[in-house]
């Protein structure tokens, strides 16, 4: 398991101006989504208007530094989690990578236009080294991004994500074996940096649908992407 659902109480409190519905989103790293992203069809997305995001520069897996800026003009999948994830992050990113390479393939030039990314929510044990191993197992475009724990605080608050590293076993006065609670929230942003709209994941509560199946995914993605 990969922690416990975060409090919903606590979510409303921090997230004051998204609107109720969003807030069903945010679970831990095995409660899933809460929800189907893509859900209420409409000509605009369902995050349009709202206020997440804004300008930083981390580090990416090469160690090198990158900014939100670095991607302008381009859309970005942004995903929030963690290397240690053991459950829902790593099936979450190999869904939508999936997706991703059908829309590579069938829409070359869009999906040049596509910049995934992971954004750690574990930066004491997400070096660029480990992610650069990570994030090549799901696709060669894919890119992890880390940094300080200040760095990713302001991001994760920036962001809208919510995340708190549960209590692990100690070894040599660090923590090291623990997990990561946090809201999983997949976005798609467009090239000047806006919120567009959640990228559709798995509801584990609706056993009988599959919310964040690749076929989905493109779909999403196809409508979206112009």
């Amino acid at each position: 398991m990969a922690g416990h659902a975060m409090n919903k109480d606590v979510a409303i409190a921090a997230l004051p101006y998204l609107a109720l519905p969003f807030l069903a989103l945010l679970a831990a790293c095995n409660m899933g989504a809460g929800g189907n992203a893509s859900s209420g069809e409409s000509e605009q997305g369902e995050l349009i208007g709202a206020r997440i995001g804004a300008p930083f520069t981390l580090t990416n897996q090469d160690g090198k530094p990158t900014s939100w800026d670095s991607f302008k003009g381009q859309y970005r999948l942004v995903y929030f989690g963690y290397t240690y994830c053991p459950d829902v992050c790593p099936v979450d990113l190999q869904r939508i990578m999936q997706a991703f390479a059908k829309f590579e393939k069938a829409k070359p030039a869009l999906a040049a236009k596509v910049q995934p990314m992971l954004i750690s929510v574990d930066p004491e044990r997400d070096t660029p080294a480990v992610l650069k191993t990570y994030v090549a197992a799901f696709h060669p475009r894919l890119i992890g991004l880390t940094g300080t724990k200040e760095q990713i605080a302001k991001v994760g608050k920036d962001f809208v994500v919510i995340y708190n590293p549960e209590k692990g076993t100690e070894k040599a006065g660090a923590a090291t074996d623990y997990l990561v609670s946090h809201s999983r929230t997949p976005y798609l942003f467009d090239g000047d940096g806006k919120p567009v709209a959640l990228v559709p994941v798995d509801d584990p509560a609706t056993a009988d649908v599959d919310e964040g199946a690749p076929d989905k995914v493109l779909a999403f993605l196809e409508k979206w992407v112009k």
